[in-house]
């Protein structure tokens, strides 16, 4: 019989007791009526010993009998009630053992309401909360190593690049002009990728560690873009791509960061450019309703698979995949992207099928504290 109606295990422990004093009681009532029909007996037949006289059995041993039976009585019942709450009290106490021991993948059984239960269920919330913990842990550790075999790798490739050509044009006296004017300009190429790769590293730990606030200001977007499809004309035309950018109206104003914005779609484009080149044609849409605008990139390159469309934002994405050379990076880009997006308050998605790779932006034309401001602060 289980008290659940009571969620105060001290209430039930009281409870307890007095339900195993009412059975002592009973049992001393039958008891002394057993006495009484013994001594009855004991009269009728003349019987006499140490413990029965003539005026029936002795106090001092009946006394000894009403104690003993209500001891041992008393105790068996409260016993019995209390002995499934002991071994759950050993089950909890090995519980605590095997976490303390490192073992943290079986959980306790929570029964009933009271303290015990909920002992139970704070152990096993705790439990998993570690667990929890441990793994951040391992993959914070994981992306620790990452960034070491990432950063190593990408910057130690330009940087050897630098040093073999400037020494290389260093002891060669005898270059021409134009030679040593060809090798210099690789070198200044080499070092323009190292810069970016170090900014690229830097602004994406800002953003992790949320160090990097948005100074937000009035922007046309279509512009911003425009600006960028311009400033990658070399990379389009080495390529051979064509860039198609279509958009509904003259301008599309937000408010945002615009140097955010900038490497926003400067990821995304890149992006598009590294896995999309094979396709030959890249397209930007954009599109606005009343509250959002919604900017799409495609790029005809490589489907990618529907497993790993989930893990694309991940941070050292590429770093995890068998890694393209030819692409280089650091793997950040498109997890800056999105981190970008979040801040503010927007959203990036991706698709891919034959129909070509889909990079949507929705981000708000508003941000939600300027609406609630003065929106012309940042408007002149």
């Amino acid at each position: 019989m289980k008290l659940s109606f009571m969620k105060n295990y001290g209430q039930k422990i009281a409870c307890y007791i007095i339900i195993s004093a009412l059975v002592t009681l009973a049992v001393e009532g039958t008891v002394i009526f057993f006495l009484s029909k013994m001594e009855g007996y004991f009269r009728r037949t003349g019987y006499r010993s140490v413990m029965f006289g003539p005026d029936g059995m002795r106090p001092e041993y009946r006394g000894i009998i009403l104690v003993a039976f209500g001891i041992v009585t008393f105790v068996l019942c409260f016993y019995l009630w209390i002995r499934d709450t002991l071994a759950y009290i050993n089950l909890i106490i090995e519980k605590v053992k095997d976490i303390s021991e490192g073992d943290f993948d079986n959980t306790i059984e929570v029964r009933g309401n009271d303290e015990f239960a909920s002992m139970a269920q704070n152990l096993n919330q705790m439990q998993k909360n570690i667990k929890e913990i441990m793994e951040r842990e391992r993959v914070a550790e994981h992306t620790k190593n990452d960034l070491v075999s990432s950063v190593a790798h990408d910057i130690r490739t330009p940087l050897t690049s630098i040093l073999g050509y400037l020494g290389w044009v260093h002891d060669r006296k005898d270059l021409d002009e134009a030679t040593r004017d060809k090798y210099i300009e690789i070198v200044y190429n080499k070092a323009k990728r190292l810069e970016q790769l170090t900014n690229e590293l830097f602004g994406f730990v800002k953003l992790e560690h949320n160090e990097l606030k948005i100074r937000t200001n009035r922007l046309d977007l279509i512009q911003l873009i425009e600006q960028m499809l311009d400033e990658m004309t070399p990379s389009f035309v080495n390529y051979e791509i064509e860039v198609q950018f279509h958009h509904p109206q003259q301008a599309v104003w937000i408010e945002a960061d615009g140097d955010l914005m900038a490497r926003l779609f400067g990821n995304l484009l890149n992006n598009a450019v590294k896995y999309g080149k094979e396709g030959k044609q890249i397209l930007v849409k954009m599109e606005q309703t009343s509250d959002w605008v919604v900017t799409k990139v495609v790029n005809y390159g490589h489907v990618i698979p529907k497993d790993e469309l989930d893990s694309i934002f991940r941070k050292f994405y590429r770093a995890e995949q068998s890694r393209s050379r030819n692409t280089g990076g650091t793997g950040l880009g498109l997890a800056i992207v999105q981190q970008i997006a979040q801040l503010h308050h927007g959203e990036v998605r991706v698709k891919s099928d034959l129909q070509g790779t889909v990079f949507e932006v929705d981000l708000p034309l508003y941000q939600p504290q300027k609406k609630e401001g003065n929106k012309d602060d940042n408007q002149s």
